[in-house]
């Protein structure tokens, strides 16, 4: 048995809705994860489930049980017993209990594991003058030492205003601007965490990603705001917990491959599970917004205490939003060009999709979506039908509002599209929109590519192919910032690998850098035909920026001058 680690969760997490103490450890030999990132329904694991104690290994039981008479014998006030969880990961078990004194509770999970190791029987106590007796005494005598600070959690009744959170593989971001920004038209003064930093107001106070337990604590931990509009990561749930007690709305847009292979996340029914944490400590007088159209999302509403809002871009012709709003249910919608809100026979216009920029007309259909779970977001927070429909159509995708997000920029020949996908999800999207526009000039596409390197290889793979298939050119550009462990070399000889995959077979360009990639295409389209050149962009945008404007690029906000880039020809 190997110890692979102990870590102490300060709030809702995958395993519990409070703060606990994860050990985790490893039986038998060394084994890779392999499978299907969508499997079949006989091969999900539910992490958070609780495994009976006859399908546990003797050893996993015994550790278990040790950790139970240690709690009993040294208690750190923390009531709830011992859970045990299995990985996806071969091999690996997860245990789980709350905690009160982090030393205390650290201590236990490495006492226990130390004598699990040593094969010390729990069965019976050994004789007064054995060998294990003096090691039970010397352990017993360091545990009572150690106590330590309880968890950093924000508890319900210190909480100075409601929370809306939001996840999701896709959208997140725009849609925590996009809520913060509704909730701000209807005069809500607002904070809100996005991994581009912290917001208050309008004001972004504090640069980085602070989609974790330390964003949204900075903002809960206020008193001059009225709503918190938090984004919330897989990797702070994971690693540390959500960091306060509840919320009264929350969100999860979709669930596609990224971040996979991490913290033992394999498949995308356990990557909606980790994400489903926000919706599971939704208040029962709250609301769920959920995502129809996508299965393992959808499937999150048996798991919630709250009512459940769907949105869909499905609409209509979706039987579960049929079925739902049947009920009584609501759900956020497009019909006759509008985006509403439906429910029984009730249907409540909020604006024309036309009206709404970052929708580009629907062309644009992530952001449509986007849109929509926004719109249930402001809702479920008392927001009226009248300034949802101002806040729709006063958000723009622009470096101003939605930073990095869809951001348009033209000359008089090209267009450039600057944006932060870095899955093929966010690709697939990105470049159905950049064919609009090049349908529309009578141009072509280059993709720019490249993202962080701890994405597993089939999805580095993924963005290659997908540029392949869907880019007239293909470019990779390099983010050194964000290997993550990975080489050079392997992440681009991924990418490389893709594109062959969708048939490429011409060279492709590699520059180290945004900027530098982004310079040489647009000196290479000087004096060219029209083109659409789309660049993921994660590390260097304020310099995209400035070298767009000193190039002569405006930024393209207007709902109306950008339905033109996708009008029909």
């Amino acid at each position: 048995m190997r110890l692979i680690e102990v870590r102490l969760l300060d709030g809702p997490n995958l395993y519990r809705l409070e703060p606990v103490v994860k050990l985790e450890v490893a039986v038998g030999r060394r084994r890779t994860w392999y499978g299907k990132r969508d499997p079949e329904p006989y091969n999900l694991i539910r992490l958070s489930a609780a495994v009976p104690a006859g399908a546990q290994p003797a050893r996993i039981a015994a550790l278990a049980a040790w950790v139970t008479r240690l709690r009993r014998e040294h208690p750190d006030g923390a009531e709830g017993r011992v859970l045990v969880h299995r990985s996806s990961d071969p091999g690996f078990w997860i245990l789980s209990w709350p905690w009160l004194l982090g030393d205390r509770a650290r201590e236990v999970a490495e006492t226990a594991f130390a004598l699990v190791e040593r094969d010390l029987p729990i069965a019976k106590r050994p004789r007064p003058s054995g060998a294990r007796r003096r090691v039970l005494e010397r352990v017993d005598e360091r545990i009572e030492r150690a106590t330590g600070a309880g968890p950093s959690w924000i508890r319900d009744a210190d909480r100075r205003m409601p929370v809306v959170s939001i996840s999701g593989t896709n959208g997140k971001t725009t849609t925590t601007r996009l809520t913060a920004h509704i909730l701000r038209t209807a005069g809500r003064r607002v904070g809100a965490t996005t991994s581009d930093g912290i917001v208050v107001g309008d004001e972004l106070i504090e640069k980085g990603d602070w989609t974790g337990p330390g964003g949204a604590q900075s903002i809960l931990r206020r008193d001059d705001l009225d709503m918190a509009v938090l984004e919330t990561a897989r990797g702070g749930i994971l690693l540390r917990g959500m960091g306060y007690e509840s919320n009264e709305a929350s969100v999860i847009t979709n669930v596609s491959s990224d971040h996979l292979d991490l913290q033992g996340i394999h498949t995308l029914p356990e990557l909606a599970e980790v994400k489903g944490v926000i919706a599971r400590v939704t208040k029962p007088t709250g609301t769920v917004v959920l995502n129809a159209d996508d299965r393992w999302v959808a499937a999150l509403a048996r798991e919630v205490r709250a009512p459940v809002a769907f949105f869909s871009l499905e609409g209509d012709r979706s039987a579960l939003v049929r079925r739902h709003v049947r009920k009584g249910g609501r759900a956020y919608v497009v019909r006759d060009g509008w985006i509403g809100e439906a429910e029984s026979a009730a249907w409540r216009r909020f604006a024309p999709l036309a009206d709404v920029p970052i929708a580009l007309g629907g062309i644009a259909r992530h952001n449509v979506a986007n849109a929509l779970a926004a719109a249930g977001a402001a809702r479920a927070m008392g927001v009226s039908i009248e300034a949802v429909g101002a806040g729709l159509r006063s958000f723009r995708p622009t470096a101003e509002d939605a930073p990095g997000r869809l951001n348009v920029f033209k000359d008089d020949r090209r267009i450039v599209i600057v944006d932060f996908a870095h899955n093929e999800a966010g690709i697939t999207v990105l470049l159905d929109v950049a064919a609009a526009m090049a349908s529309t000039a009578k141009g072509s596409i280059t993709a720019i590519i490249g993202t962080a390197g701890d994405r597993p290889d089939d999805t580095l793979r993924g963005l290659g192919r997908i540029a392949a298939q869907r880019a007239d050119r293909v470019v990779i550009k390099e983010t050194l910032e964000y290997l993550r462990g990975r080489s050079r070399a392997s992440t681009i000889g991924e990418l490389k690998a893709g594109t062959r995959e969708g048939g490429w077979r011409r060279e492709i360009p590699v520059f180290a850098s945004e900027v530098e990639s982004l310079e040489h295409e647009l000196d290479r389209t000087g004096d060219g035909p029209p083109e659409v050149i789309v660049l993921l962009c994660h590390e260097q945008r304020d310099a995209v920026y400035g070298l767009l404007t000193l190039r002569g690029f405006t930024q393209v906000g207007d709902h109306r001058e950008l339905a033109k880039l996708v009008a029909a020809p």
